[in-house]
């Protein structure tokens, strides 16, 4: 990624000066990668289908300027219904993005899931990306975040473009989440930060 004039943080360092939304059950460094254990019920989805309020996502969060963009990278080792990892961008609680891979009917799913004040939810199979390193990049230009995804060092995809107001102050970064189950540990290998995408496409 380009440095441009946007802050670079690498894993250690948003390890290190980053801001959980909520802390996780445990948190480890250790061979350049950061090992994060989810508390079983954590999630994040507000009203939309299921009527319920999930708060309880495990986000490591630092500022994001207007025009720049993260990545963060993970090992797509999980299998269990719901697992999902990937990064989100917060303005509240009822304004943010998440992207990434989650588990579904068997799954793991490329999706996002955009939120002002109630969610939404998208999702595309991608089984051949299981126990493989998958990188979601989040790039924010004017009034949109553009998000892609690949796996290894294989081509983007384009994710998701979503509305976000311009003029709002934001958090981002790595999150994962266990809405089923215990013991789900996330390996998160990679996060830089830098200019956005000059195009869509």
């Amino acid at each position: 990624m380009t440095p441009g004039n946007a802050t670079i943080l690498d894993l250690e360092t948003l390890a290190a000066l980053g801001t959980w939304t909520t802390h996780p059950v445990h948190v480890e460094w250790g061979a350049g990668a950061l090992h994060v254990t989810a508390a079983r019920g954590s999630d994040a989805w507000r009203h939309t289908a299921y009527g319920f309020v999930h708060e309880t996502e495990h986000a490591l969060i630092a500022p994001m300027s207007t025009d720049s963009a993260i990545e963060v990278s993970f090992t797509l080792d999980y299998d269990q219904q719901f697992d999902q990892a990937g990064l989100l961008v917060r303005e509240s609680a009822s304004e943010w993005i998440k992207a990434g891979v989650e588990v579904s009917d068997g799954l793991p799913q490329v999706g996002a899931v955009v939120t002002h004040g109630t969610s939404d939810w998208s999702v595309a199979p991608v089984p051949e990306w299981a126990g493989r390193e998958v990188t979601v990049r989040a790039s924010r230009s004017g009034d949109a975040v553009t998000v892609r995804a690949r796996v290894d060092g294989e081509p983007w995809r384009l994710v998701r473009v979503a509305h976000l107001d311009p003029d709002v102050a934001v958090s981002a970064g790595l999150y994962c989440a266990s809405p089923t189950r215990s013991g789900l540990v996330v390996t998160f290998t990679g996060y830089c930060a830098g200019e956005p995408d000059t195009s869509l496409h």
